[in-house]
């Protein structure tokens, strides 16, 4: 899509070098998104890609992702043996369904910052604990979760001239067992439903439902929850009016669906 209103494209090389935010910005990272659709709205566009991030770091206290890593990046990374969560990265990756090409230019980041309810990024942060660092455009930083980063669709916390730059998951939450699930109305549709479920050594149980929501959902348990509680624990977390409503599954059927594949998840860590 041409976008026929963007008069400029800065390339700043560094993070200081950023320009003063206005209106009529956009950040520019892999495109996949703002260049799908017109945006008369847009008069420039700041390419944060070239800012020079490492994609991730690995450490003891967990992985840390740029919000420009891309899903191939992502999807080639190779994590340590003691985090058995890793499994969870691919089949998050894969539930975004995009050509390769898509894969090699779309970002953590920007799935994030889209905020579409089957955001398959959202759905892996979340559940392991994912914590955002924003940078402000003096250059101060702020820390949000991933849950409270998502407000809902197209919809995060991010203030005026704010730019995300990365999400850190934990090692704790990358060493639990984990669960997932994924459903669409067509083999290759948008997901309806993606819940994940993790279980950590203590034995306490958390679910993170997303795509039927218009935000991430995580639903916590001290222990393995019986068939009962979990139903409650879902009925109590979302209300009615919340299950999600767009062309690619009605509330009714993503209630359904979520409830099923949440049953599934809860056998699956059963001790």
């Amino acid at each position: 899509m041409d976008l026929n209103g963007v008069t400029s494209v800065i390339t700043p090389g560094t993070a200081d070098a950023l320009p003063a935010w206005r209106t009529g910005d956009a950040w520019l990272a892999g495109g996949t998104w703002l260049f799908s659709e017109p945006q008369p709205h847009l008069r420039r566009l700041i390419d944060i890609a070239g800012l020079g991030w490492p994609p991730h770091a690995v450490s003891a206290n967990g992985l840390t992702l740029a919000a420009t890593c891309t899903l191939a990046d992502l999807d080639r990374l190779d994590l340590p043996g003691a985090w058995i969560a890793a499994p969870l990265v691919g089949r998050c990756c894969r539930a975004l369904l995009g050509s390769f090409k898509i894969w090699n230019r779309a970002t953590v980041g920007g799935n994030l910052c889209m905020a579409l309810p089957a955001g398959p990024m959202i759905a892996l942060t979340a559940a392991l604990d994912g914590r955002c660092t924003i940078r402000a455009p003096d250059g101060a930083e702020r820390h949000l979760t991933v849950l409270d980063f998502v407000l809902g669709p197209q919809r995060t916390a991010l203030r005026p001239g704010e730019i995300l730059r990365s999400i850190a998951l934990p090692a704790a939450a990358l060493t639990r067992r984990t669960a997932f699930r994924r459903i669409s109305l067509s083999p290759n549709g948008r997901s309806g439903a993606l819940l994940i479920g993790t279980l950590d050594r203590s034995g306490a149980v958390a679910l993170t439902v997303t795509a039927s929501t218009p935000r991430p959902v995580r639903i916590a348990f001290d222990g393995p929850p019986t068939p009962e509680a979990l139903r409650t624990g879902i009925a109590a977390a979302i209300p009615e009016a919340d299950w999600y409503d767009d062309v690619h599954g009605a509330p009714d059927w993503r209630r359904h669906v979520t409830g099923l594949l949440a049953e599934e998840i809860r056998r699956e860590l059963a001790p």
